[in-house]
């Protein structure tokens, strides 16, 4: 058996499970394609075919809700997720030098992650905060009044 197989095998078998939680019924893909992206961290490609597979659907339907939701992931992420605001509040007030910051910190530009998984940059158009622009949202954790010199020890707290 090639090492291959076995992966696939593997995340068959987890797939499995996590459908089988469901019931294996359809109604429940958005919450089986949450819950793959909880244990893998972003929906691999045999994830996704097992889940057309259990839940007899077609793999374009199972791709579509897959590319439909921004929280979704096709590509692996980081163990941290970086978002920066974007927005006009945020903007007006030096967002994007402090995305430009991070991008120099992590070594990476927005929509990429680093070669280690541990960061995934993304940018938002808006968070709801604009009072306490710009804002970067690290793992759900608002940080706002961000500036350039603060990158540096808000990225090393998640070392």
């Amino acid at each position: 058996m090639k090492a291959t197989d076995s992966k696939t095998d593997s995340t068959g078998q987890k797939v499995k499970k996590i459908t089988g939680r469901y019931g294996h019924q359809e109604s429940f893909l958005v919450s089986i394609l949450q819950d793959i992206q909880a244990e893998y961290n972003y929906l691999p490609r045999e994830a996704l075919a097992v889940v057309s597979h259990n839940l007899n659907i077609p793999l374009s339907q199972v791709y579509s809700v897959a590319t439909f939701f921004k929280a979704f992931s096709l590509k692996p992420r980081g163990r941290h997720l970086v978002d920066v605001c974007l927005g006009t509040a945020c903007h007006v007030r030096g967002a994007v030098r402090v995305l430009e910051a991070i991008e120099r910190e992590l070594g990476i530009k927005a929509g990429e992650t680093t070669s280690d998984l541990k960061y995934t940059l993304e940018t938002v158009n808006c968070v709801g905060a604009c009072a306490l622009g710009p804002i970067v949202v690290v793992d759900g954790e608002h940080v706002g009044g961000m500036k350039t010199d603060k990158v540096k020890p808000l990225m090393s707290s998640y070392e």
